[in-house]
């Protein structure tokens, strides 16, 4: 299983790691700033998680209304702090799955 600072590295990377959920890898190529790319991959997962994931990528977008909407399907409050410690909140319970 993947930690996140092993997850947090591997940002140097030029591809994700293999062994992750779908709505991690979004998160890493959010984290790399391709957007559309951990968009697509968050829209075509329909599970809660990719769901908390797609809202937070609306947020990053600046469209609150949408985001919101993505909270209420993931079950998570909207969220108001930094985006880096969404994103870090995001990943830790991700990764907790296991």
């Amino acid at each position: 299983m993947v930690t996140a600072a092993a997850f947090t590295a591997s940002l140097a990377d030029a591809a994700p790691p293999q062994d992750i959920s779908a709505p991690l890898t979004a998160l890493w190529w959010a984290a790399k700033g391709a957007w559309d790319k951990a968009h697509a991959i968050a829209q075509d997962d329909v599970g809660s998680d990719a769901s908390w994931v797609h809202a937070y990528l609306h947020r990053v977008e600046g469209d609150l209304g949408n985001a919101a909407y993505w909270y209420r399907r993931a079950g998570q409050s909207v969220a108001t702090d930094a985006l880096a410690a969404e994103w870090e909140r995001i990943v830790a319970a991700l990764l907790g799955h296991g």
